[in-house]
């Protein structure tokens, strides 16, 4: 005769995948059209020149051509201003 009452198993642990989000080409390298850059959530980088930003704010490439990384200040509506990555496609 069992001395504890049948424990169910926990209903703890599980935990959702990892997004994948970050750069995924570097400063220097070639891309083709269509290649996804920087995956992101909201608007961490900014769109440059030969950038486009899809549904999920993830940048890819809208011509064939190297990709360069350049600091912006944007000034904010309230007046502040913060520093962010400019990304584009030369």
């Amino acid at each position: 005769m069992a001395h504890t009452k049948a424990l169910g198993s926990t209903k703890l642990g599980r935990d959702s995948a990892a997004q994948r989000l970050g750069i995924k080409v570097n400063h220097g390298q070639r891309v083709s059209v269509g290649e996804i850059i920087i995956r992101q959530r909201g608007t961490k980088y900014l769109a440059g020149q030969g950038i486009r930003r899809a549904g999920d704010d993830t940048f890819y490439a809208a011509k064939n051509g190297v990709v360069r990384y350049a600091s912006k200040t944007k000034t904010k509506f309230d007046g502040r201003h913060r520093s962010a990555t400019l990304v584009s496609v030369e």
